[in-house]
């Protein structure tokens, strides 16, 4: 046993060394090998795949050819050239759908509106439109954040912070994102956010599906084609989250069916119909479809949001005693002795909390990468041909660490980059601060996000000190969700109001 023991470490070191001799040129880039491409340089630095990527695109000066294996048909052009962003995003938007190869990868989503184009998707972004400007929607969204704030996470955290116990805030984020989502989206609260930590499976499958849509970025059709006939591999995996989310997600529709038919079910305090499912019409499908890509956005990106926020603050003190002062000199006295205030009345004035969310959403961007495809033979504004069915991936991490775009100091935690001499909010174009989006695509929910985000870190920092767990690994996960790979373990004290 010893001997196969010494055989197998032996034998991985050897493709270790093997694998870093394949992978790496003299000039810094991937080395291009014959039928393997570059693909031995991306499987020895794919444990930390998006800083590697950044690494290589800010080396070629914003955009990068990445060439897989031969006949794989899989070859793509990595950008995070702004001028080359604005094209494709917004001045040749046309020209730039989301495209057939999208829509497999992601096929999950089924015909929602991150996933459909041209009549389709402007059918969608109607339908998103017309319920997010809803004056119901909005009052729901403000009354349902803060009564999940107050009877939710305040709740949970004081049990944590009395115990003096670690606590994955990911998780707990997440768990606050899932049942505010759900609300918003379908009317009822799952009451995952409690501090039993109940199993939540539809939280799991839509992070196992994130997953196996991040890996099948990096491997042929072909491939998965036959993980599916053979039922292994993480398209198997990818096969359970999809029966998960279809069952879950056809119980809250059949019983909001049920709840519209009968008139009852209302969750108390409520805006009548100011939930998506009740907002919207169709048949199953289409709601599952519009549901699903609705929860996605709700749940994931706001989650990685805030863990990543309060991740940069534990490195950068000063910038929270800032948030702090800011929120006293804000917040009317009568209201700072209280642990839940109105901060939707305040919010408009809180730019440095605002310059510090985007400066988080700069440097973590909850979307990491973006994918297009060319419908018809086109030159970017770099000088790159691209040809129908070619893959572009914007690479909206590497943006945020561009030293060309952002600085010298494009790695330092900065919010006064986005607060204006006069000390108001400063303006940068979203082709450049490419979080929410460019051009027609750009987040409708943008607006939401930064809602719910200024109230939930407003109310933890005004609550709890936040201190993460001592030589805690952080680092991004493999998925198209920026989460944080190993969570983010901290302990929580109360401060004295």
């Amino acid at each position: 046993m010893a001997l196969i023991g010494f055989l197998g470490i032996f034998l991985a070191g050897i493709c270790f060394a093997v694998l870093r001799l394949l992978s790496k040129s003299d000039d810094g880039f991937p080395r291009k090998w014959p039928f393997v491409g570059m693909l031995p340089a991306l499987l020895l630095n794919l444990s930390h795949f998006h800083d590697w990527a950044t690494g290589v695109v800010e080396r070629s000066h914003g955009n990068f050819f990445f060439r897989f294996p031969w006949f794989s048909g899989m070859d793509m052009l990595v950008t995070a050239d702004p001028a080359n962003v604005h094209y494709i995003m917004s001045a040749n938007f046309g020209n730039f759908p989301k495209g057939p190869e999208f829509k497999r990868v992601f096929d999950i989503l089924g015909d929602g509106i991150f996933n459909s184009d041209s009549n389709l998707w402007s059918t969608q972004r109607r339908v998103a439109q017309v319920f997010m400007k809803d004056q119901r929607f909005h009052r729901f969204l403000s009354s349902t954040t803060r009564d999940k704030a107050e009877n939710g996470l305040l709740r949970v955290l004081d049990e944590l912070s009395q115990r003096g116990v670690t606590v994955d805030l990911q998780d707990l984020f997440h768990r606050f994102t899932f049942d505010s989502a759900c609300r918003f989206v379908t009317g009822f609260d799952p009451g995952s956010l409690s501090v039993e930590f109940p199993e939540v499976p539809i939280s799991k499958a839509m992070g196992d599906a994130e997953e196996v849509i991040f890996y099948r970025h990096l491997y042929p059709k072909w491939f998965g084609t036959l993980q599916r006939l053979l039922g292994i591999g993480v398209e198997e995996k990818l096969r359970r989250a999809w029966e998960d989310v279809d069952q879950i997600l056809g119980n809250y529709i059949a019983m909001k069916r049920v709840e519209l038919r009968e008139g009852t079910g209302k969750v108390k305090g409520d805006e009548n119909g100011a939930d998506l499912l009740t907002f919207v019409y169709g048949n199953d499908k289409f709601l599952r479809d519009t549901i699903l890509n609705f929860m996605s956005a709700g749940i994931e990106t706001t989650g990685s949001t805030l863990t990543w926020f309060f991740w940069a603050l534990s490195m950068n003190p000063s910038v929270e005693m800032r948030i702090r002062e800011e929120i006293r000199s804000v917040i009317p006295k009568e209201e700072q002795n209280l642990r839940v205030f109105n901060i939707s009345e305040h919010m408009h004035k809180m730019v440095y909390l605002h310059g510090a969310i985007c400066e988080s959403l700069r440097l973590y961007p909850p979307v990491p990468f973006l994918h297009k495809c060319p419908a018809n033979p086109d030159v970017l504004p770099s000088g790159h041909k691209v040809d129908p069915g070619a893959k572009i991936v914007v690479h909206a991490y590497a943006m945020g660490r561009m030293k060309s775009i952002w600085g010298e100091d494009c790695l330092e935690f900065r919010p006064e980059r986005w607060i204006s001499e006069r000390g108001g909010i400063r303006h940068q174009p979203s082709y450049k601060f490419i979080a929410f989006g460019d051009g027609p695509r750009t987040c409708l929910g943008k607006d939401v996000a930064f809602t719910q985000i200024k109230m939930v870190t407003a109310i933890v920092i005004h609550n709890y000190e936040v201190h993460v767990v001592e030589h805690h690994p952080v680092r991004p996960s493999n998925s198209v969700i920026l989460n944080m790979k190993h969570g983010l373990k901290v302990k929580l004290a109360r401060r004295r109001l």
